[in-house]
């Protein structure tokens, strides 16, 4: 598997780009290392989402975790919408609350703040 590999190697390269501070490569590295842990560990028990020590037949598979064909599309249909949405309201919270606050601002806003 090549997603043991790839977490060894990204989280080996981590520590160096830190010490000649390339935070940019350091970050992406450092998260494609903890991904690759992570497929890591989904796909060494794939197809058990569950496994079962008690007994094999009960573990719970990806297949039996699975949603109904209808479910499916009313949770894509409620994605389109709803993301959209969500992205726009986040956009603007960030747009009107963006800059630092400081001292002086919070002193002299003091009865509107809180």
């Amino acid at each position: 598997m090549a997603s043991p590999v790839i977490a060894i190697l990204a989280l080996a390269v981590t520590p160096p780009l830190l010490v000649i501070r390339r935070a940019g490569a350091a970050f992406v590295t450092g998260g494609a290392g903890i991904a690759a842990v992570i497929a890591t560990a989904g796909l060494s028990t794939f197809p058990f989402m569950l496994p079962s020590s008690l007994e094999p037949r009960a573990s719970l598979t990806v297949w039996d975790a699975s949603s109904s064909h209808l479910t499916l599309k009313i949770m894509l249909f409620a994605t389109v919408v709803f993301l959209p949405l969500v992205l726009l309201y986040t956009a603007w919270v960030y747009r009107v609350l963006r800059g630092p606050v400081t001292a002086a601002f919070v002193e002299g806003n003091s009865h509107s703040i809180y």
